[in-house]
């Protein structure tokens, strides 16, 4: 666990290094989920236009004033649900729409669910070094894990999959390069505190 001591106190809270090397990681994701979208739009011959409809990862997106341990939570469950519908979505195409060959798709899906599981790693870290020992289970429940009956309502679904998996890596993103200045903050509002 990474601390900084102000008058001989411990500060907990991740470090510069560990917050950077999430988001670069988010960073990667990012990017990496970009080529997912875009491949699976191709795949299936959709506008970049086609919008969905609704939010599937059931997680207010963390506001400004929220504190560095909420938002972090906030964010590391939303990943994980992602993740979660990633798994389903994978089963689901095997399933109904598998060819059985590794095409590009298939290859850049697979990156796409091992950058997040690294990014959920970081978090979950960065997440035990805010809170301590213990870490809040984020819950899954209520995720459409069923998905649709039809083959354009599944194709749809997966699409909504990789739109949510898109915006929750911007989210984190900015969320990951925010939190080393709250952090700060917090700190300083405590030692001021501690002062009085």
């Amino acid at each position: 666990m990474a601390t900084t001591r102000t008058r001989g106190v411990p500060a907990p809270g991740p470090n510069r290094a560990a917050v950077s090397r999430a988001a670069a990681v988010a960073e990667q994701l990012q990017y990496e989920s970009c080529i997912l979208l875009d491949l699976y739009r191709k795949r299936e011959r959709f506008t970049d236009s086609l919008v969905a409809d609704g939010r599937l990862v059931s997680i207010p997106p963390p506001s400004s004033r929220t504190d560095p341990k909420d938002k972090l939570w906030c964010l590391h469950s939303a990943l994980l649900q992602c993740h979660v519908l990633l798994e389903r979505v994978i089963s689901r195409e095997e399933e109904e729409l598998g060819t059985g060959t590794k095409a590009e798709y298939e290859t850049q899906r697979k990156k796409v669910k091992d950058r997040l599981s690294l990014v959920l790693i970081s978090t979950g870290e960065l997440l035990k070094a805010v809170c301590g020992a213990t870490i809040p289970n984020p819950s899954v429940q209520g995720l459409e894990l069923n998905g649709p009956t039809t083959l354009f309502e599944l194709k749809l679904w997966v699409y909504r999959v990789l739109q949510e998996i898109e915006y929750w890596t911007k989210t984190a993103i900015t969320a990951l390069r925010e939190l080393p200045s709250i952090i700060a903050n917090d700190q300083a509002r405590s030692t001021r505190v501690t002062q009085r």
